[in-house]
């Protein structure tokens, strides 16, 4: 049951890729894939580190949401049987707002105290298939 929970929220997360378009300020004549940046990262950590990884990951994702309009969602997760398997799905307002992220104190921190930790990291830029339609999902979330 739990691991459906986690599935919903996955979805549920980057569904939200239309409920914020909706919400923005956006130019009307643009499309949401052309504004909102969605990237999964696919992260692989030493397994010294995981503990220690999972603290700063968690301290900086909840920074980047509260602290950062652009931010629409840092979602961090991992795989259940390879806890060294970290995956983060990312959702930003549109490209320039994950360059300035990248610009930020805290993400800075990460960045350097975890790059030891990391055994291997790629990063995957998304598109929604189905944007117009997935506002409906929040509705059943009430």
């Amino acid at each position: 049951m739990k691991d459906k929970k986690f599935g919903l929220l996955f979805v549920v997360l980057s569904l939200s890729i239309c409920s914020f378009s909706q919400q923005s300020n956006l130019d009307k004549n643009d499309s949401v894939s052309t504004q909102i940046m969605v990237r999964i990262a696919e992260i692989e950590i030493h397994s010294s580190y995981v503990d220690e990884y999972i603290a700063i990951l968690k301290e900086e994702a909840q920074a980047s949401v509260r602290l950062e309009p652009g931010v629409i969602c840092i979602y961090p997760i991992f795989q259940k049987k390879h806890p060294t398997q970290i995956r983060l799905l990312e959702i930003y307002a549109n490209k320039e707002a994950y360059e300035l992220h990248l610009q930020t104190p805290h993400f800075k921190h990460y960045k350097e105290t975890t790059m030891k930790m990391v055994k291997d990291l790629k990063l995957i830029d998304m598109t929604a298939i189905d944007a117009e339609s997935m506002p409906n999902i929040f509705s059943k979330l009430k």
